[in-house]
């Protein structure tokens, strides 16, 4: 978490010193939970013996079963939902001087807090990070009871998978009285002109104490090579008991590294709060970037001085087989794997993410829309964020801003997605323009946009609610925004959720002040399967499958979107394939449908196959499809030259009809330096063994840690069987576990904890960790097929 100077000390720690610096303890282990509702389940007298013993991050719906019946339905992708109870005992001996918080990233949702039987908090949203304060309650034994009550039993209160439990990081933070509060330090650049650069910190003091008290703040800039860059320190003030005063602090840098999509420079500040005479009583590390980011009406999206388009993409937030609770490994694979086909943005639908997902963003050099919200005042299911939204949205909204302020990757904050209060004017203007002034005045530094939903209906561009925006953002219907934009030269825009059609990239492509687009989806995801229906349990609208594996329209979106020279070749079985590509509209398998209509329901039969192994292997009419951004591709069959394509203008694909025999089909590019560049399929025999390939050979033993191991079932030569869908069970010995497989299908119920697996399109997956120091094996077998190991090393 960047917000904070994480000591990972043994809880027995706390609560042994007068006037000392910020002490956090991560909290994962040692908790004990209960799937229902137990009568006093939050008192310290329960006998919590009998409950489940769990660590945290802890996802207990993705367990399962699936149920055709579940009452969350296919928006929650027909898995359970319902109350748990996560208790856990502290050892905290308080001293006087001292606080004690204890800090959530996430708990879903309607959440309460007690501890020691006493009622310290409840939190309808569940992705808002939370704190409480349990000081006052505390017992000078030591011996004190955290029960934490998490309730999804009002369902569908989503769209999509939310997951249920205390499914993000929870830590204890010890304190002096006098503290920096959760989001209290806040770094931003205020002017940038070439090598240097003025930066704008601000401190909040916080005196939790009766009595008055004295403060001053030390802040110390470190640069991206670890060396100080810039310090300061403000002049002391006098704090009332009770009271919070804001000390901001101007530092001035000279050769500064800026932080950008290609060169991710993090700095660091470290804020130290100081009494009188220069006693520590409090501290916070801050990772913040440099950058100078701006959108223009005229010509789109600018980053340190050049003008590019955002590629993005939304991400909900579930991992595929883990669930809510997301390992950081499995983000890094994902966004990885994303940005090599040219992503350079993604879009947190349809919430803030959690911390630590920002912190990987900044890392990797990726820009970031930051969502707040998916409804205000109106509902799009019974039970959902419609029903708080009055009474919470102001106090939700500046504690997500203030938390994520201070990472570079933001670039963009949006109020909302596809905001059905629009529909009344006068309330839609007033909730966001409530919304808009809390951002603005917590976050000066950052654009506010909005996901428009269907604004020429509402009016939005005709009554002034789009341009109380700072950048104007609409879903789909890529023309019309185009035309609010001609219609308005002063309006920046964007596309905020957009299909995968060529219809839809080529305006965007073409048209100098869209800043850019962001993809439904780039990962498929859990839930918003109830327009599809049972037994379908995800949306299959990613560029990426759950497993992380690159699907054929991350292919093509590859082709339009990376820098580098690319090459992928499929199979395309549809017989209207063998002319010209048509539509202006049809990427892979995607049909020119109203746009709402065609990302929420299931697709077509599929025409296009990453193989050339199709169910009929005698002669008949097929067509090799080839997406490269090579300006020439040469396509072969059995080594024999089928002729060269020059690149279309228009995006669509090239190619070459075919009668089909088995064999090899192959495409190279032949660009200048590119000759390296190339793709083939060859024919598939019949099954023989599995073969098991580990993304990483090293895999850490924390929570955040894994990796996937990949199974394909394979004929003699080694060429994946697509028909393949034997039923593989995977094993492990050592210092390993598996903690979930997957096949990325929409339609398998077999729970992600279960060790079997039935390939789909002849492949499978295995989720792993090691579980401390050595090596471990991971095999999987199957009838009839010899089995496949893979060896990996397990490191604390």
């Amino acid at each position: 978490m960047a917000s904070l100077a994480i000591l990972c000390l043994p809880i027995a720690g706390f609560g042994t010193a007068l006037a000392a610096p910020r002490a956090v303890a991560e909290l994962p282990e040692g908790w004990r939970f209960f799937q229902g509702d137990p009568e006093g389940a939050e008192t310290r007298a329960l006998d919590d013996s009998a409950w489940q013993a769990v660590s945290v991050p802890h996802d207990w719906a993705i367990a399962g079963p699936f149920d055709a019946n579940a009452k969350a339905a296919g928006e929650n992708g027909f898995l359970p939902s319902g109350v748990a109870w996560y208790r856990k005992t502290l050892d905290i001996r308080p001293q006087p001087g001292r606080r004690y918080f204890v800090e959530f990233d996430g708990i879903m949702e309607r959440s309460g807090i007690w501890v020691n039987g006493h009622h310290v908090g409840y939190r309808p949203m569940g992705y808002v990070s939370q704190r409480y304060d349990l000081t006052r309650h505390l017992r000078p034994d030591g011996n004190n009871v955290i029960a934490v009550r998490a309730d999804t039993s009002a369902a569908p209160s989503s769209r999509w998978y939310t997951g249920s439990g205390i499914y993000r990081h929870v830590r204890l933070i010890e304190t002096g009285d006098i503290h920096i509060p959760q989001g209290g330090a806040y770094v931003r650049a205020s002017a940038i002109a070439g090598d240097r650069a003025t930066i704008a910190v601000v401190a909040e003091v916080s005196n939790a104490a009766d009595s008055a008290g004295e403060a001053k703040v030390e802040v110390v800039l470190t640069d991206p090579d670890g060396r100080e860059a810039a310090r300061g320190i403000t002049p002391i003030a006098n704090l009332a008991g009770g009271r919070t005063v804001t000390l901001p602090l101007d530092l001035s840098l000279t050769q500064v590294h800026r932080w950008d999509i290609d060169d991710p420079a993090l700095y660091r500040a470290s804020f130290r709060v100081l009494d009188a005479d220069g006693t520590v009583l409090d501290n916070e590390d801050v990772a913040f970037g440099i950058r100078e980011a701006r959108f223009d009406p005229a010509t789109g999206f600018w980053l340190n001085g050049r003008n590019f388009k955002l590629k993005g993409v939304a991400l909900h937030h579930d991992g595929g087989a883990v669930g809510a609770a997301v390992p950081l490994a499995v983000w890094r694979q994902r966004l990885t794997a994303l940005k090599a086909q040219g992503v350079n943005a993604v879009r947190t639908a349809h919430n803030v993410p959690s911390p630590e997902f920002l912190d990987l963003a900044d890392r990797l050099g990726l820009v970031v829309m930051d969502e707040l919200f998916d409804q205000w005042n109106v509902a799009k299911t019974p039970e959902d964020y419609h029903l708080f939204f009055g009474d919470w949205h102001k106090r939700d909204t500046l504690d997500m801003v203030r938390r994520d302020r201070n990472h570079p990757s933001i670039v963009l904050w949006s109020a909302g997605n596809e905001i059905h209060d629009t529909a009344y004017p006068v309330q839609a203007k007033a909730a966001l323009r409530s919304i808009l002034d809390i951002v603005h005045a917590a976050d000066p530094s950052r654009p506010v946009t909005m996901a428009l939903f269907r604004p020429n209906v509402t009016k939005d561009y005709e009554n002034g609610l789009a341009d109380m925006l700072d950048v104007v953002g609409q879903n789909y219907r890529e023309n019309e925004l185009i035309a609010a934009s001609q219609q308005n030269p002063k309006r920046s825009i964007v596309g905020t959720e957009n299909a995968h059609n060529r219809s839809n990239w080529v305006p965007v492509r073409d048209y100098a002040p869209f800043s850019g687009m962001f993809l439904w989806t780039g990962v498929d995801y859990l839930g918003e399967a109830n327009r599809s229906g049972w037994p379908n349990i995800q949306n299959p609208a990613g560029l990426l499958d759950r497993t992380g594996r690159q699907k054929i329209s991350g292919m093509e979106r590859e082709s339009w979107w990376s820098q580098r020279p690319v090459v992928h070749l499929v199979r395309n079985a549809d017989p209207a394939a063998a002319g010209p590509a048509t539509d202006g509209a049809g990427g892979p398998n995607q049909p020119a449908l109203p746009t709402m209509i065609a990302v929420a329901t299931p697709k077509p039969k599929v025409a296009l196959f990453d193989d050339w192994t199709p169910d009929d292997r005698t002669p008949h009419e097929e067509t090799i499809e080839v997406y490269s951004n090579c300006q020439r591709v040469e396509a072969f069959l059995n080594g024999r030259s089928l002729g060269t394509l020059p690149l279309h203008q228009d995006a669509s694909p090239r190619r070459w009809p075919v009668r089909y025999v088995p064999g090899e089909v192959r495409a190279v590019c032949h660009d200048a330096g590119a000759a390296s560049v190339s793709d083939s399929l060859r024919t598939a025999g019949a099954p023989v063994r599995i073969a098991l390939q580990a993304d990483e050979p090293q895999v850490g033993s924390h929570f955040d840690d894994m990796t996937y191991v990949r199974a394909r079932v394979v004929d003699a030569n080694g060429v994946t069987v697509p028909s393949a869908s034997h039923r593989l069970h995977f094993a492990v010995s050592g210092a390993g576990e598996i903690v979930a497989t997957d096949n990325g299908s929409s339609v398998d119920h077999t729970p992600f904890p279960s060790h079997d697996r039935a390939a789909e399109g002849g492949m499978a997956v295995a989720l792993v960790r090691g579980t401390g120091r050595g090596r471990f094996t991971i095999t999987a077998t199957a009838g009839g097929l010899k089995s496949g190991t893979a060896e990996l090393r397990a490191v604390d």
